[in-house]
């Protein structure tokens, strides 16, 4: 049996799935977290749970929105799952009523009360249940409370009767939806009632599925008919003041709310966090100690300590191995000299790879960042975006593949091609180890602040070319921004755990898998030359190839070979610089790398640098994501070359500038 889980976002709907499932998904505080279905099998029994979207109506605006109407209309769901806000009872039935119209067996799940009695809200579960027809259980899904009923009741075998006409549209409107059911009643599975109800809201998917089941002549008929009964109406404004009268009715039976009520905490911390004039100055406040313990409390202690057991012991038991079974010389300098040069030298970042996703994930199941996507909102909206394309550059910050991913969620196509071809700009997590590098060697003492700007300079860029894009290219209107804030919760420990894990297992993966065969393939590169095998590092073929790019670099501070290989082998994947950097660069047991790097940069050069990781091209996977989403390879071509041309530019400004100034 298949369940499908319905309901508002915010409404703890995915942390629902986690409880009854005993799996994990990604938990977030934003609409849009969930942008395709998600399947778990609860624990005590072999149905399926499937996690789709948080929406607020079932007439789909966004592709992740879209889902659930495909989900409907696929007739894959045995039963329906409900989870309802109590404190936003009123909002959230609108989208229940569309699910009772539907007809499937329907268990309604009311998350939230303790957040609803702090707000002087109490709803009473045994009315509410009588009103809608169908079973109400209490949960609380952060906790898990409430859960196991809700399941035991899911996969039972108790008869669930649907009340299908839990709404009258009055008794015209009424019949010429009986005269439209007779008609279509016997050429679907699906409630016809249901159909025709959609087809007044504008549904566009379920009037497409009704024009391959019956004449479009007949669909337009109906809807005219109504039309004309309802008069300068809209009819989807109709069919919802229809629903808001039985709304009210079951809320004034069900809910009683307090006459002094207290100023909810979230209110009171909202009106200074997301204060026009105070709201980005506290963003990057928060950002600062953000990389503060990334680079220098917690990070750099734990990733030294790393670099000292990968250098030592463990290399030292490499060569001792290697020795003892009488490998190669060829050999041993591929194993030494190449893969744990190389993977190795990503590895020693994990620990402030995994620092920053733990404080990410805090800030979000805080519900932190759909307050940094409301402040954006000032910003976006007069570059031709709304705060909600703030929320894919927000995930881009982790990856930039989830981030462009995310921007399914936003409903204008304009709006959407623009926020793909504007988060590549966003500092990933693969930018870290090198920004982890060159700080440590140039910045030590402002390692956090240099980082920090590195991050807002990718914000600042995507915001100038989202301006000129949507002035230019990309005109189009822009849509409204709405957002629900949740309150403010205490991130739960495992939660958290799970999320950081989530997020840093692909840089581990990567390290083993990826950056494994790269940092073979480059050691290669660099062990043989036009002139033979084991030749001289500056007679290689790594050096012939970053050699044909050292004259373009100069101009920007770093015209040599080297960093011209390693801007190559990047494009793979960002963490391939360290890799390639630590093979090109590798010395056993004399100067670490950084105190290379020193000898080779000056520190305008390495700033120049990491800004131009920033903003030059976009990975492999996140290229291959672009044309994936967009399914155009002019766009994706684009992506590419004007993020290499505005790097090189702006490098140009930095390094060449700087310059001038003296530094």
């Amino acid at each position: 049996m298949e369940i499908g889980l319905l309901g508002n976002p915010n409404t703890g709907k995915t942390s629902l799935f986690n409880n009854l499932t005993g799996s994990y998904e990604y938990v977030g505080n934003w609409s849009g977290v969930t942008v395709e279905k998600k399947v778990g099998k609860f624990k005590n029994s072999l149905d399926k749970l499937i996690d789709l979207p948080g929406i607020y109506t079932l007439s789909p605006l966004s592709r992740d929105e879209g889902v659930v109407t495909d989900f409907l209309l696929s007739g894959e769901g045995d039963k329906l799952l409900n989870i309802l806000d109590a404190s936003q009872l009123e909002r959230n039935l609108h989208l229940t009523i569309q699910l009772l119209e539907y007809g499937k067996p329907l268990v309604v799940g009311l998350n939230m009360g303790d957040v609803a009695k702090g707000r002087g809200i109490h709803v009473d579960t045994e009315p509410l249940a009588k009103y809608l027809g169908v079973p109400v259980v209490s949960v609380i899904a952060r906790s898990g409370k409430g859960c196991d009923q809700l399941a035991d009741l899911l996969t039972g075998q108790t008869d669930i009767d649907v009340n299908m006409n839990i709404v009258n549209y009055g008794n015209n409107v009424e019949n010429l939806i009986g005269d439209f059911v007779q008609t279509i009643q016997e050429k679907t599975v699906h409630s016809p009632r249901w159909l025709a109800l959609q087809l007044l809201e504008g549904n566009i998917k379920v009037k497409q599925y009704l024009t391959t089941i019956t004449e479009a002549e007949k669909v337009e008929r109906f809807v005219a008919s109504v039309q004309k009964i309802v008069g300068e109406e809209t009819l989807e404004h109709f069919v919802h003041r229809m629903r808001r009268g039985t709304i009210d009715n079951i809320v004034k039976k069900a809910v009683k709310k307090e006459e002094k009520a207290i100023t909810p905490l979230s209110e009171r911390v909202d009106k200074i966090v997301t204060n026009k004039f105070l709201g980005i100055p506290i963003f990057l406040v928060v950002m600062y100690v953000l990389f503060m313990l990334t680079f220098d409390w917690l990070g750099f202690p734990l990733s030294d300590a790393l670099d000292a057991l990968i250098a030592g012991p463990i290399t030292s038991g490499i060569e001792n191995t290697l020795n003892a079974v009488g490998a190669s010389d060829f050999i041993q300098a591929l194993v030494i000299d190449g893969i744990v040069a190389g993977v190795g030298g990503v590895l020693v970042f994990v620990p402030q790879i995994f620092i920053l996703f733990l404080f990410i994930s805090i800030l979000e199941d805080s519900g932190y960042m759909a307050r940094v996507a409301l402040v954006m909102d000032r910003i976006m909206e007069s570059v031709g975006l709304n705060g909600k394309a703030f929320i894919p550059m927000i995930i881009g910050f982790g990856c930039n593949v989830p981030g462009i991913m995310a921007a399914r969620t936003i409903e204008t196509p304009k709006e959407r091609l623009l926020t793909i071809l504007l988060t590549p700009l966003m500092s990933c997590s693969a930018r870290l180890p090198v920004y982890a590098l060159f700080v440590g060697a140039f910045f030590l003492k402002n390692k956090a602040f240099v980082v920090l700007s590195l991050y807002v300079l990718g914000i600042v860029v995507s915001l100038i070319l989202a301006k000129l894009f949507s002035s230019t290219i990309l005109k189009g209107e822009t849509s409204l921004f709405v957002i629900e804030l949740p309150p403010y919760r205490k991130p739960q420990f495992q939660a958290l755990l799970r999320s950081t894990w989530d997020k840093g297992k692909n840089f581990v993966k990567k390290a083993g898998t990826f950056i494994f065969a790269g940092s073979v393939l480059i050691w290669i590169l660099a062990y043989a030359g036009p002139n033979g095998l084991n030749v001289e590092m500056d007679d290689s073929f790594l050096a012939v190839i970053g050699g044909i790019f050292a004259p373009l670099l100069a101009p920007i501070g770093f015209g040599t070979w080297q960093a011209g290989a390693a801007l190559m082998t990047g494009f793979l994947a960002k963490e391939a610089i360290i890799s390639t950097m630590n093979i090109i660069y590798f010395v056993p047991d004399e100067a670490s790398l950084q105190g290379l790097l020193v000898d080779t940069f000056s520190p305008l050069a390495a700033y120049s640098f990491m800004a131009f990781i920033l903003l030059y091209i976009p990975c492999l996977a996140t290229a291959a994501t672009i044309y994936k989403e967009t399914g155009s390879t002019k766009w994706t071509a684009f992506s590419i070359g004007y993020a290499l041309v505005i790097a090189y530019i702006l490098c140009l400004i930095i390094y060449q500038g700087g310059k001038l100034l003296g530094f």
